[in-house]
């Protein structure tokens, strides 16, 4: 009889260790913030991928052809890192990019030449200040380390995307943002040049910009949040 009340209180003992475990099991579930960051930089893996090989198949300039295969080789490999913490924390991604990424693509298929090769540089200068900024949320705003961790790596990959595109796009004449990305001079000082600065808003893969925009807000224009 002795026996089996002690058994009954370390079953109990038992239960009252496993509840508080289970509660922080709960509590360890990735913020809003960075879930939103996982999905939506997945999708933006998917989209520059896609743009990637289109501009190895119809860029006429060689710089779009180049860019595009670093592009899809870079952000291919950045996006297996993405899997990887998004099955670690059980978030699940979107299996295809936004509606509005999509619609890029559809623009991208339908041109040809140099309309192709104007369009390709002015989405993926638009897309890339977004992804820079939701990428700057994360590290500012996000919760879970290894969530932000793969932002931290990930951002000098992209600048160094925008970075390329700034001069590529000087070298084809191609208006760019009057600031880089991260909020300092484009290279030589010729971002200034560009018209209105705005002039990659319409075809950016986000469009919306609610795409690529963990927590929303940030990203309400193309030009950088910190200028």
């Amino acid at each position: 009889m002795l026996g089996i009340k002690r058994l009954g209180l370390l079953a109990a003992l038992v239960l009252v260790g496993v509840a508080p475990a289970a509660a922080a099991q709960a509590a360890a579930q990735p913020s809003t913030q960075d879930t939103q960051y996982l999905q939506a930089v997945h999708q933006v893996n998917l989209f520059e991928i896609t743009a990637g090989d289109l501009a190895q198949q119809k860029g006429q300039n060689q710089g779009v052809k180049d860019l595009g295969a670093m592009f899809k080789t870079d952000h291919t490999q950045l996006d297996q890192t993405v899997q990887q913490t998004a099955s670690q924390l059980n978030v699940e991604l979107p299996n295809e990019p936004s509606a509005d990424q999509q619609a890029v693509l559809d623009k991208l298929n339908n041109a040809s030449g140099a309309e192709f090769d104007r369009l390709w540089v002015t989405s993926q200068l638009a897309g890339h200040v977004q992804a820079i900024q939701a990428t700057q949320t994360e590290i500012s705003q996000g919760s879970e380390q290894s969530v932000v961790q793969l932002a931290q790596t990930a951002l000098p990959t992209l600048q160094a995307h925008y970075d390329e595109l700034v001069q590529l796009a000087n070298q084809l004449g191609i208006p760019v943002p009057q600031t880089s990305a991260s909020g300092t001079p484009s290279p030589g000082g010729t971002g200034t040049e560009s018209p209105g600065g705005t002039g990659t808003e319409s075809p950016a893969p986000g469009g919306t910009t609610e795409s690529p925009a963990p927590g929303g807000g940030t990203t309400e224009t193309p030009a950088p949040s910190e200028s």
